[in-house]
């Protein structure tokens, strides 16, 4: 996507001098910080630290961290060691493990003196190969909201919560890959931008929108229902940390709100996610792990002062008992269709079978 009419990917290799350099998100929106990453422990912070964000664009991170273990050993050992470092980051994001899975099995059965390059060439594969899929998801979302455009010059309003863009990917993005191809095509549309607390997500999808031309309004995450309720609202599209075999979605905490108040108002909501947040071995939400981040998160808030400084500002007491769950999870009978790469399904295992057959003999 666009950085002041600048294309731009989320992420750049630079396998010549072992590294690679991602957008600090976590000083995002106030500014624009390409950060250098050279090591496995460097990979692994910046995934936990949320200095990358998104399941896609995590998953990439942790095959380039590989990557970047491998450099100076690639023995048995250092492979699992570095992998299990790097798997112990987030617990919800399946890419994540995906990633380092489909790294272990093209890596493990090299020698030790060709994985090396070849884990460079995988995760670069990964990396392309999620540019490719997030535009297809761009193609089938669009086609799905042709029914919702009723005449020429009518804006389509969207609502999305946190951050599913192309900063949440490699580009393009998930949720907002339809968003995207709609103002490319010509069609007016506008989108709903929750604030997503506690770590404002929202705040980047913004940002990103501002990037590409995109009219869109920041809302207080409470606000969602009204507008809906409303009838401000045509339909809602957020991205998934896992989707279960069922149909099941985890996505950041404050989307089951969200498609509890679409339900009641019948508005479509729908989730847009590559293949690798398809947990085929997850059999429903239930069994998806939600991760408990620091109560710091809540009892903090984050910005910049009068000057652009970035600062911290106490909302409560450092011994404020607080709960900080990262994600929810949606059940598929909220969910009007999940879209992929390969098109469009309904929330069930039927539905996401009939796009991907292969699971079923697996």
């Amino acid at each position: 996507m666009n950085i002041d009419g600048i294309p731009t990917r989320s992420l750049r290799a630079y396998p010549e001098q072992r590294a690679i350099a991602i957008i600090d998100q976590t000083r995002l929106p106030h500014a624009l910080h390409w950060l250098r990453v050279a090591t496995l422990e460097e990979a692994g912070h910046a995934i936990r630290s949320m200095q990358v964000r998104g399941a896609p664009l995590i998953g990439a991170t942790a095959a380039y961290g590989l990557a970047l273990a491998l450099d100076f050993e690639a023995s048995d050992r250092r492979l699992a060691e570095a992998a299990a470092l790097l798997r112990s980051t987030r617990p919800t994001a399946v890419n994540l493990h995906w990633a380092l899975a489909r790294m272990e099995g093209a890596l493990a059965p090299l020698p030790a003196d060709a994985r090396c390059a070849a884990a460079w060439a995988e995760a670069a594969a990964i990396a392309d190969e999620d540019v490719v899929q997030n535009k297809a998801i761009g193609r089938h979302g669009l086609a799905l909201w042709r029914d919702l455009i009723v005449a020429d010059g009518q804006v389509l309003n969207v609502m999305t919560h946190c951050n599913a863009g192309w900063l949440a990917t490699v580009d393009h993005g998930t949720a907002l890959a339809p968003v995207y191809a709609a103002h490319d095509a010509g069609i007016p549309v506008h989108v709903w931008v929750s604030e997503t607390r506690p770590r404002n997500q929202g705040l980047l999808t913004a940002w990103e929108l501002e990037q590409h031309g995109i009219p869109h309004t920041l809302i207080a995450d409470n606000a969602a229902g009204l507008l809906m309720r409303n009838g401000r609202v045509d339909a809602v599209i957020v991205g998934a940390d896992r989707i279960a075999a069922n149909g099941d979605v985890a996505n950041k905490v404050g989307t089951y709100l969200k498609a509890l108040a679409a339900a009641d108002n019948g508005i479509p909501f729908y989730v847009a996610a590559p293949c690798s947040t398809i947990d085929f071995a997850c059999a429903d939400g239930a069994h998806i792990p939600i991760e408990e981040r620091d109560g710091d998160e809540l009892r903090l808030l984050h910005g910049v002062d009068e000057r652009g400084v970035p600062s911290a500002l106490r909302q409560l007491p450092a011994g404020e008992d607080v709960a900080n769950p990262a994600f929810d999870v949606t059940p598929g009978w909220l969910v009007r269709a999940i879209v992929s790469e390969r098109g469009a399904c309904a929330a069930s295992r039927e539905g996401l079978l009939a796009l991907y057959p292969e699971e079923a003999r697996a």
